[in-house]
């Protein structure tokens, strides 16, 4: 990294070893150091979203992955759903139903035309995370989740 510091290859290969060994802390230092010296190096931000998932900052991984996608459905869908795909199963994980729901919902708006397997499995995942999800869906429902939301709000708050 001392001779050229913008090679992003060099960049993503070691934060994905430091990752494989399982430091998530230093595959994250080397992620965030590749996005600072390489700016334009988009394929850094899954890394380091997963890093920041493996040490419990999922706010900051959810923001990460997010970004992520959003750039990446400017040039590849394939990616943006291969982290859409990704995102959910976090959600999963932590048990935000209406947050994987949401991605659900996404991916099975964009897969149709690019992967149609995906398209399949994300519209019956929507369909029954729909009646799990229930009255807090904001699609469905979108007073009664309001409503919901803001005693949850006011419950965490306390």
């Amino acid at each position: 990294m001392t001779l050229d510091a913008t090679c992003g290859p060099a960049w993503l290969g070691l934060g994905s070893l430091r990752a494989r060994m399982g430091d998530a802390a230093e595959a994250e230092r080397v992620f965030d150091a590749a996005l600072a010296h390489v700016p334009s190096l988009d394929q850094a931000a899954p890394g380091r979203a997963r890093s920041r998932w493996a040490l419990g900052r999922h706010e900051e991984a959810e923001q990460d992955m997010q970004h992520y996608i959003e750039l990446s459905l400017a040039t590849s869908v394939p990616a943006a759903l291969s982290a859409l795909e990704e995102l959910a199963g976090w959600y999963r994980a932590i048990g935000r139903a209406p947050a994987e729901l949401a991605c659900w919902r996404r991916i099975a708006a964009l897969a149709p035309g690019v992967d149609g397997a995906l398209a399949t499995r994300a519209r019956a995942l929507t369909g029954a995370l729909e009646i799990v999800v229930g009255d807090a869906d904001p699609v469905r429902h979108p007073a009664r989740s309001d409503l919901l939301r803001r005693v949850v709000a006011s419950l965490r708050r306390s």
